[in-house]
């Protein structure tokens, strides 16, 4: 690691604790009439929100496959797959839906959803499962969405259930891509919610992280603005019957850009699926504290439109959501003493993950069954 890495690395580090601890103090923070890079500090290069439309596709819908061709077989090991799911014991034979949880971009579920979202769903007694992507959501997430793909398939034959699928930023992505071209899968889906995901990529990536001097992580590059990746499982319909689609975003989200509105890069439109998408400050308009990093992890408000999408039919309703939330620091299931220690471990995986994870030059290549033509697995 070099001595700037290093640094960048210890300075997320020591930003983490104090932000935990002012966020602990209860210190607020006046709203801007207009939104404003993130307050809280970030291992992401902060960007300025982009007003910018999204770009149309530079891939015409006839380029991929079918929305109905059945998917390949899954080329990761079974033993490997097997390894990176692992479930509540209630969720065998479950009274309800099960939580399947994907982590995002530099994760893995423990320190993503740990501190957070299990917490809360073992104080509710809700059963919940997790998978574990490879190398930290780094790699070719085509391969990132087979360990997707068997982990719904696992956790609906284990519960007898439907599964609800909760990802955060780029693990919002390839359950979306297991749903696109495994279509098997959407029969046994109920509720997809995504927490600031890049769901046509980010500006913010193509500027900051992924450039031609510098190069990135191979999942860094299928997270830029109008990848091959995204084109590719936004082609033909963006949403599928029977699922119901709830998208969260922030406006103050210094990585996941542009998201000003419900036309920025988390939200979908069209397709068969219900659809809701709905930004923090819809249901909070001073909530300017919440970023990338907490839309997934901390923010109570997230947190309360995820639940109301997991307790009633169809996605989440914004008018249900008890604006209570608006003046709570953390979610259920965050201990505030220690957020400090589990908010600096979620920022140095990020610092550490983001300095040394390999880089490559360009997107990989999407994968031959993408593609239309006859399927080649």
């Amino acid at each position: 690691m070099s001595r700037l890495s290093r640094r960048t690395a210890r300075l997320a580090l020591a930003s983490a604790v104090v932000l935990a601890s002012v966020i602990v103090a209860g210190q607020a923070v006046a709203a801007p009439p207009s939104p404003l890079p993130p307050v809280t500090p970030s291992p992401f290069p902060v960007v300025a929100p982009s007003d910018l439309p999204l770009p149309p596709p530079t891939l015409p819908d006839e380029t991929f496959a079918p929305v109905d061709r059945p998917g390949p077989a899954l080329s990761v090991p079974s033993d490997q797959l097997d390894a990176a799911v692992r479930c509540t014991a209630n969720a065998a034979d479950a009274d309800r839906d099960v939580a399947l949880f994907v982590p995002g971009t530099t994760q893995t579920p423990e320190v993503n959803f740990g501190f957070n979202w299990f917490s809360a769903l073992d104080d509710l007694g809700r059963p919940y499962c997790s998978v574990t992507l490879p190398n930290n959501a780094m790699t070719d997430t085509q391969v990132a969405a087979e360990y997707v793909v068997h982990a719904i398939r696992h956790v609906h034959a284990l519960s007898g259930r439907k599964v609800d699928v909760l990802g955060h930023s780029q693990g919002g992505t390839e359950p979306r891509f297991a749903l696109r071209f495994w279509p098997d899968l959407r029969a046994m889906v109920d509720d997809y919610i995504a927490l600031g995901a890049t769901n046509h990529g980010s500006i913010a990536i193509n500027a900051a992280l992924c450039t031609p001097a510098t190069g990135c992580a191979e999942a860094l590059w299928q997270q830029t603005l109008n990848s091959h990746y995204t084109q590719a499982m936004n082609s033909y319909q963006e949403t599928f019957a029977g699922i119901s689609y709830t998208q969260v975003y922030t406006r103050t989200d210094e990585f996941v850009q542009p998201n000003l509105d419900d036309s920025g890069t988390t939200s979908l439109h069209g397709g068969d699926g219900e659809i809701t998408n709905v930004a923090l400050q819809d249901v909070c308009p001073t909530e300017v504290a919440s970023e990338h990093i907490a839309v997934g992890t901390y923010s109570p408000v997230a947190y309360a439109i995820a639940m109301d999408a997991l307790d009633h039919d169809g996605p989440a309703d914004p008018a249900r959501v008890d604006r209570g939330a608006c003046t709570r620091l953390f979610m259920p299931g965050v201990d505030p003493l220690t957020f400090p220690t589990d908010y600096a471990a979620t920022l140095g995986l990020i610092a550490n993950q983001l300095a040394l994870a390999p880089r490559v030059e360009t997107e990989p290549e999407l994968r031959p069954y993408t593609l239309a033509g006859e399927r080649q697995d």
